[in-house]
């Protein structure tokens, strides 16, 4: 395991396009609170994953009025953009219980701790932008598959940007808490290749 972290009209650019940033910015060490496992799971294993997310519903992300390139899915809880709120969504598959469980077990939580799982597929050519996970989650756990892809992360200070890129590979989960989950703002770049994703999330206060 590779431990990153010392602790633990037009649609909005939040999401879909990325945001000019000021000029003066510096590479800085990794966010407290960023992990990162490379192969967590078995080449076998992303096959059948990839194989489950493309036999899902999957519709494209909605921002409010607004609709997102990429394709998800929610299980457990969703969060409406409309409304600003939680809300229930389906069952947690059973066929992704026992990745759910060995997140859970790498990262020392307890069993039931992973309340909602986000499914997402990325055509080449689509990314994520500038955004931090909604306060009702707590800690996000992410599995790429497919391909690679650059997990770009930023803090405003005075003066410019602190930053780092990690490149996560397929088959990787990345783990973020502390500073990395609270105050740090993630995004990806559009993606060189067809890309799936599974985000793991636990709740707030729970």
């Amino acid at each position: 395991m590779n431990d990153l972290s010392s602790s633990r009209g037009s649609a909005p650019l939040l999401f879909d396009e990325l945001t000019r940033d000021p000029p003066v910015s510096r590479q800085t060490p990794a966010p407290n609170g960023l992990r990162y496992h490379p192969d967590f799971i078995s080449p076998e294993e992303e096959a059948e994953l990839i194989a489950r997310i493309r036999a899902l519903p999957l519709t494209p992300f909605q921002f409010g009025q607004y609709e997102g390139k990429r394709r998800v899915a929610w299980f457990g809880w969703r969060y409406d953009y409309s409304n600003r709120q939680l809300e229930r969504a389906d069952e947690i598959p059973k066929w992704v219980v026992p990745y759910v469980a060995r997140v859970e077990s790498f990262a020392g939580l307890p069993p039931g701790a992973v309340q909602q799982i986000l499914f997402t597929e990325y055509d080449q050519g689509v990314g994520i932008g500038w955004h931090r996970d909604k306060p009702h989650f707590d800690e996000i756990f992410g599995l790429s598959l497919a391909s690679a892809c650059k997990f770009r992360f930023r803090h405003k200070m005075a003066g410019g940007w602190q930053r780092f890129t990690l490149a996560a590979q397929s088959r990787s989960l990345y783990v973020l808490a502390g500073e990395a989950r609270r105050v740090w703002e993630h995004s990806i770049p559009a993606v060189d290749a067809a890309r799936y994703s599974v985000t793991f999330r636990t709740m707030a206060g729970h």
